[in-house]
């Protein structure tokens, strides 16, 4: 006779996403993996004294979302700090500004994830903009892309000769305010915190993933204590969180001379990647591309050159690690994909491109050749709409060819989905790719789930162990108020999550 199940969630209607008919009634769990999937008859039969039963009520059950691209710290420094994002003008992003001004006593008011296209505007924060927000004291707003940010001229005084001139905007000879690229790390670097800090940060960041039903992340992380602080809270019991670090290039030779490799690790941190940008970013009017941008003609600007990001490539690859470049414009993916076509095999490397967001024709057969995983971020989509940033940045023809997720599926490329934390929520990139302007960037609500779940999994070579609703996965499961298959496609985003499960412990109750 089986064992008890330690956890019975029944009367669910439950997606496993391991093929499009694979649906059943209740899950059992126990010691943290899936032991039953089937009709809540004959699950009921592995309760025992000792088990839980949370009756679901008729809701979807899911696999827990797997965030495929991440700043984590960057989600807990908007819940820390002033939270720039959805500000609906100019002015509302500086009152946010005011506001945190005159709830901290000393030091940087800082500001995360402003966007002036929302304002439907095209000029960025400026040193005008900030002087009046706190006084003398320092200010500075980040972009949402983290590739530009904007200081006022207290912040400029304290930092400005410490970045390279190339990464300064000026007018007349004097400084703008706004910063770009490695100027941008300049200010990071700057205001890193120490690591009971960042812990705060990251277990912020933590429970906002549990809330929107997030049970796994790659986290992108560079020059922090970040990797220390996830092993600190694994090895307390506190993470709740599956952890891949993607470090960045900068730390190769210190990975892997500790005798890590892409893989290593606990059930919850793993380590990942080794990764690098190519270019900047298409709202910073940085990505590299090879046709100008329509409204600044520039083409772009290499933040790591073609002939250093082959070396990288080669080098993590001798250590044994898989290799994930940001690569947005069209130039810098072509670059990207002939990097990966000297590796030897770069599809059981699992090697990656991250965003690919201006493609060509040519480039997605590329893709699907060499078998590189594509790790996009729907959510951009927001920006491809009537009138958005891609319009303004790219003209209404690369508009319609941005982001080409669909065409990219069709292709047979792998593809992962990540937020990019612009915003974390994979309900809303899963809206954003369901209700996407172009055919070639829309796919189906099975698909979109697919690519936030097992898609992302299989990117961190973690298919075998989440993102489908089976016997022996671990037990990472979300719960939904309403079916992403029976709501208008608009009301995606505004689904609520219900429950989330990770290790087969529920860690988030929607008690709203």
């Amino acid at each position: 006779m089986a064992a008890p199940a330690d956890l019975i969630l029944t009367n669910a209607e439950v997606h496993t996403l391991a093929d499009p008919d694979g649906t059943a009634e209740a899950v059992a769990v126990r010691d943290g993996r899936i032991v039953r999937v089937d009709s809540a008859y004959e699950v009921g039969f592995l309760e025992g004294v000792g088990t839980e039963v949370i009756d679901c009520e008729g809701r979807v059950l899911l696999p827990g979302f797997v965030d495929a691209h991440t700043h984590m710290d960057a989600v807990g420094r908007r819940l820390v700090h002033a939270d720039l994002s959805g500000a609906g003008s100019r002015a509302e992003a500086l009152d946010r500004l005011r506001l945190r001004a005159e709830t901290t006593d000393e030091g940087w008011v800082r500001g995360y994830g402003y966007d002036e296209s929302e304002w439907g505007e095209t000029d960025y924060l400026t040193r005008g903009d900030l002087d009046g927000v706190a006084g003398d004291r320092p200010v500075v707003a980040f972009r949402e892309d983290l590739h530009s940010a904007s200081l006022n001229a207290a912040g400029l005084d304290e930092l400005l000769d410490r970045m390279e001139a190339r990464n300064v905007h000026r007018e007349g000879g004097r400084p703008t305010g706004v910063v770009v690229e490695g100027a941008v790390g300049t200010v990071q670097s700057a205001l890193a915190p120490d690591r009971e800090g960042l812990r705060d940060l990251l277990e912020s960041a933590r429970d906002r993933a549990h809330e929107l039903g997030i049970t796994a992340v790659h986290d992108m992380v560079r020059g922090t204590p970040a990797p220390r602080v996830y092993r600190e809270l694994d090895r307390a019991d506190e993470l709740d969180l599956r952890v891949r670090i993607n470090y960045w290039t900068d730390h190769l030779d210190a990975v892997a001379e500790a005798g890590l490799v892409s893989n290593a690790g606990s059930e919850f941190v793993r380590c990942g990647a080794i990764k690098s940008f190519t270019d900047g970013s298409i709202g910073s009017g940085t990505a590299k591309l090879t046709e100008p941008f329509a409204d600044s003609g520039g083409r772009g600007t290499w933040v790591v050159p073609p002939a250093e990001l082959r070396e990288w490539v080669e080098r993590a690859e001798d250590a044994g690690f898989q290799f994930t470049a940001h690569a947005i414009g069209d130039e810098a993916v072509a670059e990207t994909l002939d990097a990966f076509a000297e590796c030897e095999d770069p599809a059981a490397a699992r090697h990656r491109v991250e965003h690919a967001e201006v493609l060509t024709d040519e480039l997605v057969e590329r893709f699907a050749e060499l078998g590189v995983v594509a790790s996009v971020q729907p959510n951009f989509h927001k920006w491809a709409r009537e009138g958005g940033l891609y319009e303004t940045r790219l003209g209404p023809e690369r508009t319609r060819a941005s982001n080409p997720i669909g065409s990219l599926l069709e292709a047979g490329v792998p593809l992962a989905f990540g937020s990019d934390t612009m915003p974390l929520g994979p309900l809303f990139g899963v809206e954003q790719a369901v209700t996407a302007p172009s055919p070639e960037q829309r796919v189906g609500v099975t698909e979109a789930l697919r690519a936030y779940t097992y898609g992302a999994a299989y990117a961190g070579f973690d298919e075998g162990r989440m993102g489908t609703v089976e016997r022996g996965k671990l037990a990472d499961l979300v719960v939904l108020e309403a079916s992403p298959w029976d709501v208008d496609p608009h009301d995606i985003a505004d689904i609520d999550v219900e429950m989330t499960v990770v290790d087969g412990r529920v860690v988030y109750r929607n008690d709203g």
